[in-house]
C-alpha cells in the first residue's frame, strides 16, 4: 500500500510562502553582490544566516501543514503507520545539518 500524496499547502498559505522564498532569493542575490564587492566577511555571514533562516521557516511551515492536514487525514482513515513513518522521515531530512 502506498501513501496518498498530500498537497504542500493550502491556497491561503501559498502566497506567504512564495513571498518568503522571493525574499530569500533577493537575499541570495545580495550575498552574491557582497562577495563581488569584497565586503566584510562577517556582514556576509549575517546575510547567509538570514537567508538560511528564511528557507528554514518555509520548511517548518510546510512540515506543519503536512502534519495538520496529511497526517491528521491519515489518522482518520486508518493509514496512520505509513503516514507517521513518512512524517518521521521528513523530520529527519529536515533536521539534518
Amino acid at each position: 500500500m502506498t501513501v496518498e500524496q498530500c498537497t504542500h499547502s493550502d491556497a491561503t498559505q501559498q502566497p506567504d510562502l512564495m513571498t518568503q522564498l522571493r525574499r530569500c532569493e533577493g537575499q541570495i542575490r545580495g550575498i552574491q553582490k557582497m562577495l563581488k564587492q569584497d565586503r566584510y566577511c562577517v556582514e556576509i555571514q549575517v546575510q547567509i544566516a538570514t537567508a538560511e533562516n528564511t528557507v528554514h521557516q518555509v520548511g517548518l511551515s510546510l512540515l506543519e501543514a503536512h502534519t495538520k492536514r496529511c497526517v491528521t487525514d491519515a489518522l482518520e482513515n486508518h493509514n496512520e503507520q505509513e503516514k507517521v513513518n513518512e512524517l518521521m522521515t521528513a523530520i529527519r531530512q529536515f533536521t539534518k545539518a
